[in-house]
């Protein structure tokens, strides 16, 4: 059994502040004190067998206003409770769930959530509170922070929520206020830097289960598409999907602050009215842009009205847009509003700009990489390479990443509860990474381009034409299977598993990184139909108008004059390509499955054939066993193999 206080001696700064009863004022003061710590908030969320779940604990508190015990939220944190204390977590003793809330009116980045779940038996508390009338207590003790350290905190958290139930009496609240400080001392600024954000993000693992279906997600995510992970429990859920992230050079770190920019659902009522305003916002707009006989004047002058008529804090982009419709004005108005940066917005239909404004958009996305607008200054040697980015917006490090792929209202939610179905289909939304256990977001398929079965390992898209688009090249099964072959190896040494270089984790993410190096290297080329070939020509055909690409060739980036353009793994055709689509046609085709299964049937009912009637037909049923052989490997040959590395979904039978 855990002592409390000596495991926070492992690293407690101290006697942390220990407000009387009540004392919200001293804990509110604490909080500002503490406001540019990593931690914002210790919050405890309890199952209420009236209520449903609901926070009963937070320090700070998290209204100001209020007490450590009330249960109420921010509007913009109002799924916190559902987040925190997950669907069917009745059915673990315990589980971490990873999640992201949306950043509060004038802050603009992402909240990163760590949330361990436990339940325990009513009988074995000590102080067993009048509200307490189930056999099991389910409780989840969450650090809400600045930082997207998710395995550091999770580390911590659970050792402090192993002890808070230990201590059996729930009032007890001691080593929660600890742990806030404690927290606050130990994860200094520089935090974000080394190894420590990828703990408990195993990319050995990720490539051991999916083999080269990794480079499928990997460029289905470069899609921004709308894709969705499906697993139980959450903790498998989250660590698959923040895993496959983690790939990605400098998403971690720096690319993910955009990536929860979402409103909560309103009630009717509070919609009503909404939609009530919205042909006097349209008047409004209208007025501003046509009754001016200066554009730029009027333009000017219509700032102050339109900056007003948004009060929920997307204003990040600050200057770069003078006029702006309300958020609530009309779906239309809600998809143009992340895709300013799109010139195809402009010819939609959509809210015009002055034709100043217009030539600006156009000449920024000139899609000719030779001609860039803006200049990406040098990065400080020595201090890591960041700098700001002048589009993106994000921390980008010489080779302009991390791309700007959850911007603009592409979310990251690596856990979604019930509550935020209404997501998937929001016209504000216009793609997601998303995780849930709940099968109703499995039915549901229509509302995604692909769903990840990951206890399967399977990626099954409706469309056939993504399928298509996501194909593997040979170029790109030469590179999957030398991660497959590298992980593998290294995989039954006993001394050096998961330690060792190549093979390991951080050599993973480093052929990932050399991987996209290369794509964007090639694209800067002239003439670079035959480099950009081997990435496959209707993959880069999709990727060059997705939102990330546009704002990463709209600025010259220096340090890609240092990359080599083409494909890690061009090179000429071979025997081995051939058995290499062979097997991978084989594992991963719906046909090649149904072949092999047939395969597999037929020879053994040929060895049981032969053990019954002697070595003399026996012999003569292995010849048609080579002769079948040969048909099948004839049927598997590249040039006739033209299956997806990806499946279609099998139709769900209703009952």
């Amino acid at each position: 059994m855990l002592d409390p206080a000596s495991v926070l001696e492992l690293g407690s700064r101290g006697g942390g502040v220990r407000p009387s009863p009540g004392g919200s004022r001293r804990m509110e003061s604490h909080g500002r004190d503490d406001e540019k710590g990593p931690v914002l908030h210790i919050v405890v969320v309890g199952f209420h067998h009236k209520k449903g779940c609901q926070v009963e604990f937070s320090y700070p508190p998290l209204m100001p206003d209020e007490g450590h015990d009330s249960s109420l939220v921010p509007e913009e944190w109002r799924y916190l409770p559902f987040l925190a204390l997950p669907d069917g977590a009745h059915n673990y003793q315990e589980d971490t769930v990873y999640f992201h809330l949306p950043p509060l009116s004038g802050d603009g980045k992402c909240v990163y959530g760590v949330s361990c779940y436990r339940q325990i038996e009513a009988k074995a508390l000590k102080v067993r509170q009048a509200d307490v009338t189930r056999e099991t207590v389910q409780k989840s003790v969450c650090v809400l922070s600045r930082v997207p350290l998710y395995g550091l905190l999770q580390a911590k958290l659970q050792l402090i929520t192993h002890a808070y139930f230990e201590e059996k009496d729930f009032s007890q609240i001691s080593i929660l206020k600890e742990l806030y400080d404690h927290m606050n001392g130990s994860l200094g600024g520089s935090a974000l830097d080394g190894s420590q954000v990828y703990l408990g993000l195993s990319a050995r693992d990720l490539i051991l289960h999916f083999r080269h279906k990794v480079l499928i997600l990997f460029k289905l995510i470069l899609l921004e598409k709308k894709v969705l992970f499906y697993i139980s429990p959450v903790s498998r859920l989250v660590g698959a999907l923040m895993t496959v992230l983690s790939l990605f050079p400098g998403m971690m770190e720096h690319g993910l602050v955009d990536s929860s920019h979402y409103k909560p659902r309103s009630s009717v009522s509070e919609q009503l009215p909404l939609k009530e305003t919205v042909s006097g916002a349209e008047e409004f707009v209208s007025v501003s842009v046509s009754d001016v006989t200066d554009p730029k004047q009027g333009l000017e002058g219509a700032a102050p009205p339109a900056g007003d008529s948004v009060s929920s804090g997307n204003s990040t982009e600050g200057g770069n847009h003078l006029l702006k419709l309300p958020v609530s004005a009309s779906p239309v108005s809600s998809e143009s509003d992340w895709e300013t940066l799109d010139p195809g917005v402009l010819d939609e239909g959509g809210p015009r700009e002055s034709p100043e404004k217009e030539e600006e958009l156009l000449d920024a996305f000139d899609s000719q990489p030779g001609v860039p607008i803006t200049v990406q200054p040098h990065a400080v040697s020595g201090q890591g390479g960041v700098t700001q980015g002048l589009v993106s917006g994000l921390e980008e490090d010489q080779y302009g990443l991390p791309l700007a792929i959850f911007t603009k209202g592409y979310l990251c939610l690596p856990y979604m509860a019930l509550q935020q179905h209404h997501l998937l289909s929001d016209v504000a939304v216009r793609g997601f990474v998303a995780g849930a256990t709940n099968i109703l977001f499995r039915q549901q398929r229509h509302l995604s381009d692909a769903v990840i079965e990951v206890e399967d390992a399977q990626i099954q898209i409706q469309d056939p034409e993504l399928r298509k688009t996501l194909s593997l090249t040979t170029a790109d099964l030469r590179f999957a299977d030398y991660l497959v072959k590298h992980v593998t190896d290294n995989r039954d040494d006993v001394f050096l598993d998961g330690t060792g270089w190549e093979g390991g984790d951080e050599w993973i993410r480093a052929q990932f990184t050399l991987y996209l190096h290369s794509l964007l290297s090639s694209t800067l080329q002239p003439d670079n139909e035959r480099l950009l070939a081997d990435f496959g020509a209707p993959f880069i055909t999709a990727w060059k108008i997705t939102h990330s690409f546009r704002v990463w060739s709209s600025n010259k980036h220096v340090a890609m004059s240092t990359i080599t353009p083409g494909h890690p793994f061009h090179g000429q055709y071979s025997v081995a390509d051939v058995k290499l689509r062979l097997s991978h046609s084989v594992q991963n085709s719906e046909r090649g499955k149904k072949l092999g299964n047939a395969m597999m049937t037929t020879s053994r009912s040929m060895v049981q054939t032969g053990k019954a009637v002697g070595h003399t037909v026996g012999g003569a049923l292995n010849s048609a066993k080579s002769a079948m052989s040969s048909w099948f490997s004839t049927l598997a040959h590249p040039a006739l193999v033209t299956g997806p590395e990806v499946s279609e979904p099998a139709t769900e039978t209703k009952p």
